[in-house]
């Protein structure tokens, strides 16, 4: 199939370079010409594992190429992706101006037709919207399907090629049939395609994602509750991930959720229910509880240190919301930075990925080093804040001899409590019992 994919953001690379993967010609369309030309060259703009595998295969084989010219883009496409930012507005709600805009600049160059997917995560209602830009614009038939991702940053080649499942939302025969047929490659193994109208489509994506925010959330309340009764959330959650009605995954406490789809979906879909007059309460306290939860550290570490933390120098280890990615959007880190910052404190950090993104962010108010244990010469201690696996196995001998102080604050409970007791350290981590030196 020729396929054009307008937005080279993470969800518009990784579904035009897995889309080439299968065989078929995809043009990848952005307006920012720089970045075209550098990807045109085999640079990747992202880091995801295994992407740039796929990326430079496909750019050899001349699948996977890449304009700032729509109209040459779409002229033979049957099928065009919609995969633009929707950031969260002035007023909370999903911004749609990239995805209608386009839509526009589209009808106004279209000839026969196509199939307009939005990939981008939109509000229910938007194939309306965006059927109605086309309305206004073009006598050209199109339809306008609704086609949700649901990639994970880290693993999001493998939930592209091997997805558990595909959500279209389209009442057209003629949509429906190119749809199982662009898809028929990724789902050989019986995992469904399921086909709704547009709206459940839409609302599927929302929901999804604002589950999975919820059950992380609820885990990250139940481990606060732990510490206060002397429970051990490691414990609660086995016993809990144990009944297959609620499954072992997103319950790993930690200090909050993070990164570009479970802020901005969990907010859009509370401030949409919202517009029909629908308080969607538990959403609310999501969102609530997880701005606090990313300060959970902070607040160990202000009562450890009597409140002041002033001419304090700390090592932060992990900027990334998530191992596995350089996506430093709401990452719990930088909210434990501007904190202690603030506050007086200096840090020096650590990322596999992360550090340019945040060194064009905030590189004015911490330092960054070349390695792990770099960050930690001098440090009073040793803050962890994503669970990179690089992380999880340290050579603790280097960490006690390069820190003042064998303290660590311990945001996604990488190590063993009997472990950190053997080896003499002050040891807090979430919901568990904090090791005292």
């Amino acid at each position: 199939m020729k396929i054009a994919v307008i937005g080279t953001g993470y969800v518009g690379l990784v579904t035009g370079t897995c889309l080439a993967e299968t065989g078929n010609d995809i043009i990848c369309v952005d307006i920012v010409e720089e970045k075209v030309n550098k990807m045109k060259n085999g640079e990747l703009p992202i880091y995801e594992p295994g992407l740039d595998i796929l990326f430079h295969r496909n750019i050899e084989q001349g699948r996977l190429k890449f304009t700032t010219n729509l109209a040459e883009a779409i002229k033979d496409a049957q099928i065009i992706f919609l995969a633009l930012p929707t950031p969260p507005g002035g007023d909370g709600k999903a911004d749609l101006s990239y995805v209608l805009g386009a839509a526009k600049d589209i009808a106004l160059l279209v000839k026969d037709y196509k199939v307009i997917v939005t990939k981008s995560t939109v509000p229910v209602g938007t194939a309306d919207k965006v059927k109605a830009v086309f309305n206004e614009n073009t006598l050209v038939e199109v339809d306008v399907v609704s086609n949700p991702e649901f990639l994970r940053e880290g693993v999001a080649v493998d939930d592209f090629m091997k997805p558990d499942r595909v959500v279209v939302g389209t009442r057209s025969d003629q949509a429906k049939k190119l749809m199982e047929e662009l898809y028929a490659p990724y789902v050989r193994s019986g995992n469904p395609v399921i086909f709704m109208d547009e709206r459940s489509s839409e609302l599927t994506k929302y929901a999804a994602n604002s589950f999975l925010a919820t059950k992380i959330t609820f885990m990250n309340e139940v481990a606060n509750l732990c510490e206060l009764v002397g429970a051990d959330v490691d414990m609660v959650r086995k016993g809990v991930g144990a009944d297959d009605r609620i499954g072992k995954r997103f319950l790993f406490p930690g200090i909050g959720y993070g990164g570009s789809c479970f802020p901005k979906d969990v907010q859009a879909l509370a401030l949409s229910s919202k517009e029909y007059n629908y308080d969607f309460k538990i959403l609310d306290a999501v969102m609530e509880v997880n701005q606090t939860q990313k300060l959970k550290i902070v607040e160990k570490m202000m009562k450890y240190y009597g409140g002041d933390v002033k001419g304090k120098k700390f090592a932060l280890w992990g900027l990334a919301f998530k191992p596995e990615t350089d996506d430093i959007r709401e990452a719990p880190a930088l909210y434990i930075i501007d904190e202690l910052t603030k506050a007086g404190a200096e840090i020096v950090a650590y990322d596999p990925e992360g550090m340019e993104n945040v060194r064009r962010m905030k590189g004015d108010i911490l330092a960054f080093a070349d390695n792990a244990y770099e960050a930690l010469e001098g440090a009073d201690a040793l803050i962890i804040a994503t669970e990179w696996q690089a992380f999880r196995n340290p050579d603790f001998k280097q960490i006690e001899e390069k820190l003042k102080a064998k303290v660590i604050f311990d945001g996604r409970n990488l190590y063993d409590l009997n472990k950190m007791i053997d080896l003499g350290f002050y040891y807090n981590s979430i919901g568990r019992a904090e090791v005292k030196a």
